[in-house]
């Protein structure tokens, strides 16, 4: 279906920043058309599976291409340090977006995506608004302790102190932080120990 007619039907996510063509599916559009449609200059793909309106609003921000990252990842959740990055604690740059993905999917990406396998995506995982684009991401408390599983002890106890620290806007759950951390098997008992006395 070539036609105005479904522009109309995704006339709604032409006026989003970008959308995914999990999202035009979803609205009963077959995914292949947005190739014709960026072939005649009605769309642009940002990357795979990512397009927007030739004419939409650029998403002017440090997360941009963050983003568009976390959203060209089907099930694709913001983690590590692309998370500590967003929350502010760390002041490490990172020269991949991290994005977690279920162990079980088959999920893959080039540069600059890194895709991370695992367990329990659901566990700890929200969404957040980043200039007005609703995004997955780990929770503070799962970020860090995925911080102490996958990234070095130094990142990871910098992070915890930054998210203890009274200056730090957020308040850290720290029975969630330790339920994480067990379901997870995660002995962060004693650097809590450490940060805290």
């Amino acid at each position: 279906m070539r036609n105005p007619e479904t522009l109309n039907t995704l006339r709604r996510l032409l006026k989003k920043p970008f959308f995914t063509s999990t999202e035009v599916k979803a609205l009963g559009v077959n995914p292949s058309i947005l190739s014709h449609y960026v072939n005649t200059h009605q769309l642009k793909r940002l990357r795979r599976g990512v397009y927007c309106a030739v004419n939409a609003p650029e998403i002017h921000s440090q997360w941009g291409d963050l983003i568009e990252a976390a959203k060209a990842i089907r099930g694709g959740v913001i983690c590590l340090t692309s998370a500590l990055a967003i929350y502010e604690l760390t002041d490490e740059i990172s020269r991949a977006h991290w994005i977690a993905v279920s162990n079980s999917t088959s999920a893959n990406a080039k540069r600059p995506i890194k895709i991370i396998r695992m367990r329990n995506i659901s566990l700890g995982q929200t969404t957040i608004n980043i200039d007005g684009v609703m995004v997955k991401i780990f929770n503070h408390e799962r970020t860090i302790v995925d911080a102490f599983r996958q990234l070095s002890k130094e990142t990871a106890i910098k992070a915890l102190k930054a998210a203890l620290s009274a200056q730090y806007s957020h308040k850290l759950d720290l029975q969630k932080l330790q339920q994480y951390a067990k379901a997870l098997h995660v002995n962060i008992a004693p650097y809590l120990l450490a940060v805290t006395t």
